[in-house]
């Protein structure tokens, strides 16, 4: 399929897990794509593995100077954008009554604040028939024991879908929520060890954890004109975790 092609593509924390399947997918549907991280290892990495048809900046989305030469980068060499996936996410386990301000800060400034600036100042670069793809989590929904701050953000993100639906009314530019749930990336496998993820796979209905390929293909139909009677969506990828 080429669904996306002479599409330009954002996608933050595109480097690795969920946002490197994406990435991978819209260049296989035509895109041009720009991942955005934090570790130039992890950048390096995913460039050779994505072939000629993207490009990495290094910086985080909570840094407004590194969000600003992400979005120089794509105006210099594409001049317009079309599709921003704000993927990048942080979240740690810190149960009541333990709960920091640093911890809070932390996790805010990455998922909600971070979510914001990489949108707002992406649209400048937008028009007509562009998508904006946020990624929530099923624990924005559920909760999860332990993760007050992380499910506290997420919902938070589902908000901001509903609310930016409105703003932008007339621009022509659509913006949903990709909820995943427990998704086998690098990341979890390192964290939870094979016999967590057994746990985690136990607790969907389709008893498994996702491939990221499988988030990164509805990603792709958020991206495309498929979805193109779509805004203000949260499409639940979770094996029916928080659907039952």
């Amino acid at each position: 399929m080429n669904r996306l092609n002479g599409k330009t593509a954002v996608i933050t924390g595109g480097a690795t897990g969920i946002g490197r399947a994406a990435a991978k997918r819209f260049i296989e549907e035509g895109a041009f794509v720009f991942i955005f991280g934090r570790r130039q290892d992890a950048l390096d990495a995913a460039l050779a593995d994505l072939g000629p048809n993207a490009r990495a900046v290094k910086g985080s989305v909570s840094d407004l100077a590194d969000l600003d030469r992400l979005y120089a980068a794509v105006a210099a060499e594409r001049g317009t954008l079309d599709i921003v996936f704000a993927n990048a996410g942080a979240g740690s386990p810190l149960p009541l009554g333990k709960i920091t301000p640093e911890h809070i800060d932390e996790t805010f400034d990455t998922n909600v604040k971070g979510t914001i600036m990489t949108v707002q100042k992406a649209l400048p670069l937008m028009g007509e028939g562009g998508s904006i793809i946020l990624t929530g989590s099923s624990a924005g929904t559920t909760g999860a024991p332990a993760f007050s701050a992380y499910s506290a953000s997420k919902a938070a993100v589902r908000n901001l879908a509903r609310t930016w639906a409105e703003d932008l009314k007339g621009t022509g530019i659509r913006v949903n929520v990709l909820s995943p749930g427990a998704t086998a990336t690098e990341l979890a496998k390192e964290a939870l060890g094979e016999e967590g993820q057994k746990v985690f796979a136990s607790m969907t209905p389709l008893q498994r954890m996702a491939d990221p390929a499988e988030i990164g293909a509805v990603a792709a139909f958020l991206a495309s004109p498929d979805s193109s009677f779509m805004t203000a969506s949260e499409v639940a990828v979770d094996g029916g975790l928080a659907q039952l």
